[in-house]
């Protein structure tokens, strides 16, 4: 073997240690993804895309976690074992969002939102809760409906639990 072929094979042999050292590189990201026409609710099982009004999601490093509406992800987050600190929770804003068809570039922080309950606007099933960005948006659509502001520490399964008529009364 030449001079040449040794240091080329060296070379390729020093390449290829250097590669083994470095760590794997990771794709997640824990930014809200795109619902697409068959993804089905993570806990009813229903077809996402048939029902009206914001959606909710929970991105975490093993996987996303898609809903059929807020109410549904957020009765599934309040169990206590589905609590991860690393999750990040989304939702749409309908402040920027035809209820109809939610826009998937609009999806917030579900933390930070403004819910709204009791609009009497057609939903997946039980309770629906309209969510905003903006509180100023939130409060009209409350005035308008005769719903009210809520923010997401004031969401418990007693409130989610609760028939829609008395979630519209505000009992």
């Amino acid at each position: 073997m030449g001079v040449k072929t040794r240091v080329m094979a060296a070379l390729l042999a020093g390449l290829v240690l250097a590669a083994c050292d470095k760590a794997p590189e990771s794709s997640f990201t824990d930014a809200p993804v795109a619902f697409h026409p068959n993804d089905e609710c993570h806990v009813c099982g229903m077809v996402i895309s048939e029902f009206p009004g914001p959606k909710g999601q929970v991105v975490e490093r093993d996987g996303v976690k898609k809903f059929c509406s807020t109410a549904e992800m957020l009765g599934w987050w309040l169990q206590p074992e589905n609590h991860h600190d690393t999750a990040k929770l989304y939702v749409h804003d309908m402040g920027r969002s035809h209820w109809d068809a939610p826009d998937d570039t609009q999806l917030i922080d579900a933390r930070t939102a403004f819910y709204v309950i009791g609009t009497g606007l057609k939903g997946a099933m039980g309770v629906v809760l309209a969510s905003f960005a903006d509180e100023a948006k939130a409060q009209k659509v409350a005035a308008d409906t005769g719903g009210r502001v809520l923010r997401f520490a004031e969401i418990d399964l007693a409130l989610l639990q609760q028939p829609a008529g008395m979630a519209h009364s505000g009992h």
